[in-house]
């Protein structure tokens, strides 16, 4: 068996193996550190005061849930403009999902630009909120709604993806869906859309708001561990959740940090939500067309941070990266939402999960992470077969 197969193996056998106890262990150690502090209208109400939802979220925030639906999902969504689905919340979200995965996956089952930039989409809405810049900003549908993702140089990049944005708001809106919200819903769709991507529990009901965001408040990726550390302090995010958070890179492919090297991937497995990023950042001998952020870099040797950054590396890092990220994004994309305790949870509505994948092409997929098939960057952006011969 290649070592691909026996990396994304691994993560699926951690409760099969009594070996794996340790494992285990660090991984609810993983999801249960960072900040407990809360956030939105849940700083001010007492306990006796929430909804269901809103106890739920709080202890998601805590460590004090699974950050992960596992189990509960639609057997067989009502016609979504029947009585039926009009009576259930989350029923036009099972539409919406499936339509959002139909165009965010490619002919090798992995994730494509749609999806990556629906992932990106979702950190640069939520992003911009922050506890020294007052009310304003955060997961409120402004990148869009305020045309920050074509205005603002940080989101150079997300304009494909906020025009897609706009064409499914126009399409469901009827329905009472947000934009806010549907930018949330995209990001967690990609997620698990990406094989072996978890299944991050996930809210609707938050309020659009068409007022530009504070500006300034997005990490770049030339940033150093202090200036990050700091930026994601402010915006209730520990130095372990920002770990887990940037994660998301190893799906990613770079376009404008270096247009000299447009296409290529951060990690040797574009389009594939594994673990590889984050030993290929710290590996001295990576292969040549991965790219690596300085920002990455920079956490991977912090002591702050690279603890984490270790514990994620490998084979066995990815049960832990998995929930320690859900955990983290769940936070992130409540971040300016002031009516938590009104929200209504629609995990359910979320696609399926890969818990085991190996790539069709993986022959010519490692050639090209060693430089081959330049002409090979689209089809990889499109998550389909690379078809140059081996």
């Amino acid at each position: 068996m290649k070592a691909t197969a026996l990396l994304l193996l691994a993560g699926n056998l951690a409760h099969g193996f009594s070996g794996m106890r340790d494992l285990k262990a660090r991984a609810a150690s993983l999801e249960s550190r960072g900040t407990n502090e809360m956030i939105g209208d849940l700083v001010n109400l007492p306990d006796n005061r929430l909804t269901k939802t809103g106890a739920d979220i709080k202890a998601l925030l805590t460590g004090g849930q699974n950050p992960e639906e596992l189990t509960d999902r639609y057997d067989k969504v009502p016609d979504k403009d029947s009585p039926k689905c009009k009576a259930d919340t989350c029923c036009i979200w099972k539409h919406i999902a499936d339509d959002m995965r139909s165009k965010m996956v490619g002919s090798a089952r992995r994730c494509n630009d749609l999806a990556r930039g629906c992932i990106r989409l979702g950190f640069h809405d939520a992003a911009t909120w922050s506890k020294n810049t007052g009310p304003g900003g955060g997961s409120d549908g402004s990148i869009v709604l305020a045309r920050e993702c074509y205005d603002r140089e940080i989101n150079k990049g997300l304009e494909p993806t906020c025009d897609q944005m706009t064409a499914w708001h126009n399409q469901y809106k009827k329905y009472n869906v947000g934009m806010a919200d549907l930018i949330q819903f995209a990001a967690n769709v990609a997620t698990v859309a990406c094989p072996l991507g978890p299944r991050v529990r996930t809210f609707v009901g938050r309020k659009d708001d068409s007022k530009p965001a504070p500006d300034g408040l997005m990490p770049l990726p030339s940033d150093s561990a202090d200036k990050l550390i700091s930026m994601f302090g402010s915006k209730t995010i520990a130095p372990d959740e920002l770990v887990a958070l940037v994660g998301a890179h190893t799906t990613a492919q770079q376009r404008f940090v270096d247009p000299s090297r447009a296409g290529d991937p951060l990690d040797s497995t574009p389009g594939v939500w594994d673990v590889r990023f984050y030993g290929q950042v710290t590996s001295s001998s990576t292969p040549r067309r991965v790219f690596k952020f300085q920002s990455d870099i920079n956490l991977s040797q912090d002591p702050r941070t690279n603890g984490p950054w270790k514990a994620f590396s490998g084979p066995t890092g990815q049960r832990p990266w998995n929930g320690a990220y859900s955990r983290a994004y769940i936070r992130l994309s409540l971040l300016g939402v002031n009516n938590i305790n009104d929200l209504k949870e629609c995990s359910k509505a979320l696609p399926s999960a890969l818990d085991f994948f190996q790539s069709p092409d993986q022959s010519q997929l490692d050639a090209f992470a060693n430089g081959k098939f330049n002409d090979a960057k689209g089809q990889l952006m499109q998550g389909d077969n690379i078809t140059a011969p081996p």
